[in-house]
């Protein structure tokens, strides 16, 4: 790997060299490393781009690493990725990609996951999208993440956008049966006239099964944001639908909330809050000798922390 892709990878997956445990790097569109392990085998699929992830039922403390670096302009791919997470698993998938574009022709890569969560498995998932480079190419990334979750089974998803990505479509579904829980914690800010949409759907099929979806977004200069979050109640459930934006210069974000309760003892909530930085919060912290700047970021980078 060359300087630009390193940095990449080190952007999306935290790396500074070949990871421990199970991976696969991808890089302008072909197989780069890969590893496997005694519990988790990654399989090149035959029918369409990408790899079949197999974790073995017991599995546990193991990770696996799937970045994507995309450093050349003009590159278009779709690529498909299922996870197959056996029962009483323990584990970590770090994902992530990263775009290096300094061309004048369109970059993009969408990414499908789509995950089967065997029963009173523990997943967490990480996913961080960058992009750089100097070019007037676009930089696009539309990730789709289907889940499907079997009984007593936990999912925790931390994904991260903060720069650099000019367009955006996030898709996430996801079905629960009886007591599986799905976190979904999202974070997002955009500047200059990038655009990010975020849909979530959640079907509460199973019983005291619960969703918790939180994203946190910060919308600079002209940029635009949409965010739609749609939960079903088909069961006795709880869900909880989080969405708190910061708007700067002439920002524009949208949320688009919804709540269906198809049960007498579906809980539901949903929440959103859009407004810009409190003057009293800047005043406070230029006392302490920031500059007016320097304060605004702060602000930000706690905001989403």
């Amino acid at each position: 790997m060359d300087a630009i892709q390193k940095e990449l990878l080190m952007q999306v997956a935290e790396l500074h060299g070949v990871p421990q445990g199970a991976y696969n790097f991808r890089i302008n569109g072909e197989g780069a490393g890969r590893n496997t392990t005694d519990h988790i085998d990654i399989v090149t699929k035959e029918d369409k781009q990408g790899i079949d992830i197999i974790i073995k039922p017991g599995t546990k403390n193991e990770s696996v690493h799937i970045p994507v670096v995309l450093s050349q302009s003009g590159i278009t791919e779709v690529v498909y990725n299922d996870f197959h997470i056996g029962e009483d698993c323990d584990v970590t998938i770090i994902a992530g990609c990263g775009i290096h574009n300094g061309g004048s022709e369109k970059s993009q890569h969408d990414g499908i996951h789509t995950f089967y969560i065997g029963k009173n498995a523990k997943v967490k998932y990480v996913e961080k999208h960058y992009g750089s480079g100097d070019g007037n190419g676009e930089r696009v990334l539309n990730p789709q993440t289907v889940v499907y979750m079997e009984e007593d089974s936990y999912m925790e998803m931390d994904t991260v956008q903060i720069k650099g990505v000019d367009s955006t479509v996030r898709n996430t579904k996801a079905e629960l049966k009886d007591r599986a829980t799905l976190v979904i914690k999202e974070k997002i800010m955009t500047h200059g006239k990038q655009y990010a949409e975020t849909n979530f759907e959640v079907d509460l099929n199973g019983e005291d099964c619960g969703t918790n979806l939180i994203s946190r977004s910060v919308a600079r200069d002209q940029s635009k944001q949409l965010f739609l979050s749609k939960i079903n109640g088909n069961n006795k459930c709880m869900g909880h639908s989080e969405c708190d934006a910061i708007l700067m210069d002439e920002g524009s974000v949208s949320a688009i909330p919804e709540i269906t309760a198809n049960h007498v003892d579906a809980s539901l909530i949903h929440e959103a809050a859009i407004g810009k930085i409190a003057g009293e919060q800047i005043i406070k912290l230029m006392t302490l000798g920031l500059t007016e700047a320097e304060a605004e970021a702060q602000i930000v980078n706690g905001f989403l922390k």
